[in-house]
């Protein structure tokens, strides 16, 4: 018996937005009810604007994706309608994929991506789908939730059914686990790690004392943590006269205005402080960590 192997993979995207907040004196009572985005994952050579339009089994695809969180309750967007909006608007400034991801997830305003890789299996025995669905949230890269379905065997041809069978497998475990981790960040922030070195050329290290406390600079960048870190939680992992590591640093989900709130505008806030201080700085945003270096 001989197995054919074909290798698809899809990526979700979960715009979430949160439809209100009952009881703000318990915020524990926070619900959110998710708008969900399915676009397709693109691989080597593949661009993510042009993926789907000639290949019909993963259109197909995507639209019975789609159905299935349809069917539980959830608002979809229309990738294809989104996609060709950005295209109008010349939204695209690179032709590298991830640029071209992060801008599709920035345009649509998602709070969370879901990447799903589906895996098709024919044998004389029947046909299969797998996923791997993985969730992620969209400004920090954090996992928040990780399942593996299975369509079963059948003796069909309709890969596009398969994987809605394999995704409905474990969707409604997969969600509550993606909701209960994102309902955690709406009332307790999201996590960013910071560090903090110097040049080479600096004069300036963790026990240089800084005007206008005249303090450590160590315990300067303490006291700031406590105002500015989300509900005041934060770690510091290790601090040398070099160097300082902050992780689990929370930072809030949306700003004053409702708008997402992400690392680059929490490092923006630490750029600002360090000014008060008189000190030159660089920064760096990669993925959810903040690299400072003082001149």
């Amino acid at each position: 018996m001989k197995n054919i192997y074909k290798k698809t993979s899809f990526l979700f995207l979960f715009v979430l937005s949160i439809s209100r907040i009952f009881g703000q004196s318990t915020p524990n009572t926070t619900t959110v009810q998710p708008k969900i985005m399915v676009i397709p994952y693109v691989g080597e050579g593949e661009d993510l604007r042009t993926v789907l339009e000639n290949d019909v089994n993963k259109r197909i695809a995507i639209t019975k994706v789609k159905e299935i969180f349809d069917s539980k309750g959830f608002t979809t967007v229309d990738f294809v309608a989104k996609l060709k909006s950005a295209k109008d608007n010349n939204v695209f400034t690179s032709d590298n994929q991830t640029d071209v991801k992060d801008q599709i997830v920035q345009m649509s305003g998602a709070d969370i991506y879901v990447q799903t890789e589906v895996n098709e299996v024919s044998s004389n025995s029947g046909n299969s789908v797998s996923v791997v669905i993985s969730a992620y949230e969209a400004s920090t890269g954090n996992s928040l939730s990780n399942k593996v379905g299975q369509s079963g065997k059948f003796y069909t041809d309709d890969f596009g059914k398969l994987a809605s069978k394999a995704v409905e497998s474990v969707s409604e475990e997969f969600i509550n686990t993606m909701q209960n981790k994102f309902t955690d960040i709406v009332n307790n922030g999201k996590s960013i790690n910071i560090d903090i070195s110097f040049a080479q050329s600096s004069n300036f290290k963790m026990s240089s004392e800084v005007a206008p406390e005249n303090l450590p600079l160590s315990d300067q960048i303490e006291m700031w943590m406590e105002k500015n870190a989300y509900k005041n939680n934060y770690h510091i992992q290790g601090t040398t006269d070099k160097r300082m590591i902050l992780d689990d640093v929370k930072i809030p989900l949306k700003d004053a205005n409702g708008k997402n709130y992400n690392p680059n505008k929490f490092a923006l806030e630490i750029f600002k402080f360090f000014k008060t201080l008189n000190m030159q700085t660089d920064k760096d945003i990669k993925g959810n960590t903040i690299y400072i270096t003082i001149k």
